[in-house]
Order: structure tokens, then sequence, then C-alpha cells
């Protein structure tokens, strides 16, 4: 029987669809008490599922780089992702999240004890209308420090703290800054400014991940004729911009209304962008 949208979450472990969240880690687990959990983030909705095949491809990457050893193959995980959006009714808007983590080890997680987990829930897509950001105290960590070349959870207690920081002075994410002071990112989104009809995103340096959305929004920018420049970007750049807005997997592509003390617009560059990639994601 299809799931209706309150049903919540339905999870794949263990070789078997499960209805909601089951437990799946012991408390000496390597994964909870030394971190070695990755995972990925994709999209489903109006029965398309954009770039699924990236995301899945990039699960496995992310498994590597810390040490594990995938018990399937991304394409193996994309056919069981279409599995588990058709036990939703078709409109559904579902965020996927397939995980890859460690039982045992010490320290260093033994990768012979990899698991696999794919959990799918129930999320409405944003509506889109924007978001107010301040610049976060906290900042990226260098390649040399932390495991930035993964979609890895222990990455994200930065992350929740520079949302912490920002949301108790009244905003609701942050800018953060890379190792040296330049723009890396929203707190968990890619970040753009526009400039007199330019858009520019950080460069990539391995302090942040290059975005699954984020490519994709450069490409079809291009492709439409919009010059994109990925270059270092300074802080006082942003308060200077037309416009600002982000790309990411939960929210797709979403203004930046005010920065600091400064409103800025939804402007033509970003609806522009938010058209053109949910005119790709339906007609993919």
């Amino acid at each position: 029987m299809a799931k209706t949208e309150t049903d919540g979450a339905t999870t794949y472990f263990d070789g078997a669809w499960v209805e909601g969240s089951p437990s799946i880690a012991r408390a000496n687990s390597h994964a909870l008490w030394m971190a070695s959990t990755v995972f990925d983030g994709a999209r489903a909705f109006d029965g398309v599922a954009p770039d699924l095949d990236r995301h899945c491809a990039r699960v496995m990457e992310s498994a590597a780089a810390m040490g594990l050893r995938p018990t399937c193959t991304a394409a193996e995980i994309e056919a069981l992702v279409w599995e588990g959006i058709r036990r939703y009714p078709p409109a559904t808007a579902l965020y996927i999240c397939p995980m890859f983590f460690a039982e045992k080890g010490f320290i260093e997680p033994d990768p012979e004890s990899t698991r696999f987990a794919l959990a799918l829930y129930a999320a409405p897509l944003p509506a889109g209308g924007g978001f107010s950001a301040c610049l976060s105290s906290f900042r990226r960590p260098a390649p040399d420090m932390a495991p930035t070349n993964a979609k890895a959870a222990c990455l994200y207690p930065n992350v929740g703290r520079a949302l912490r920081e920002a949301r108790e002075k009244g905003f609701d994410s942050a800018v953060v800054l890379d190792p040296e002071r330049n723009v890396a990112e929203f707190a968990f989104m890619n970040l753009f400014l526009v400039k007199d009809d330019v858009v520019a995103t950080p460069a990539i340096n391995g302090t942040f991940l290059n975005g699954i959305t984020r490519q994709r929004v450069i490409r079809l920018l291009r492709d439409a004729g919009v010059p994109v420049t990925e270059r270092s970007i300074a802080f006082a750049e942003l308060l200077e911009a037309d416009e600002l807005f982000c790309t990411g997997n939960y929210a797709k592509v979403s203004p930046c209304r005010r920065l600091e003390d400064r409103e800025l617009p939804a402007g033509p560059v970003f609806e522009r962008t938010r058209a053109l990639y949910f005119d790709f994601a339906r007609g993919g």
C-alpha cells in the first residue's frame, strides 16, 4: 500500500524496508562514538529525482574518503531509492539520505564492518521566500584539519554552532569564511552573489563541498548566457552585492533577503536561476 505524506520515514536496512526510523547502531558502534558516518542528500518531487545518480556516486566517494568499504554500488543505491520513492504517492516531495557507517574499530574505522542504510521521508520543498544571514565567528576547516572531501557527519557540529550563533542573533543562517578568511559558503548551502549582472561564487578550495546543485546551476546559467565566475570572495563584497542566493539539496535555490542590517531583493538573476533549475529538474 502506498504511504501517505504524513506517514513519516521509510528506511532500508539489512536487506529490508522498515516503516519509520529503526535503531541501527549499538552504544559502542564506531559510528556513534567515533563519528565514522557519511551520507548524501537527494530530492524527489513531481515524479523526478534530479541528479540522483550523482548523489549516489558521491556517497561512495565520501565513504572511501573516510576509510569505509561500501557494501553496495552506486547503481544499486539508485535502484533502491527508486524502490523507496514508489512507496509514496507520486507527488510526494521527499528527502533521500543514503549513508554508510562503521560498526567496529578504535579511532580508525574497521572498513570490513561498514554498514549501509537508506532513509526517505516526506519533506515539502521550501517555497523559496528567502532567508537572513550574518557573518559567523566560526570558519570552515582546511583539508588538513578535517575530512572536508567527504559529506561526513563529523563536520556538521561546526555547522550547527554557526547556525546556533546566527539564530541567537535573530538570523536564519550564517556566512562562513574559510581558513584564509575568504567567503566559503552559507552555513550548509553554497553561496552566489550578483553584481552588475555577473554571478560570482567562491572557487572550490577544499574547505567546502562542491555541491551537486551548485555545479548544476553554474552549468545552467552559463548555457543560458549568464556569466559566472568562480573566485575568491571577500565578505565586504557581499555587503555591496545586488543579489545573494544559495544552492543546496534541501531547498535547491533560495534568495538571501537580508545580510547583517542590509535588505536585499529576490532579484531577477535569482528568479531566472530558480526557473532554470526547476525547468531542468522537471524536464529531466
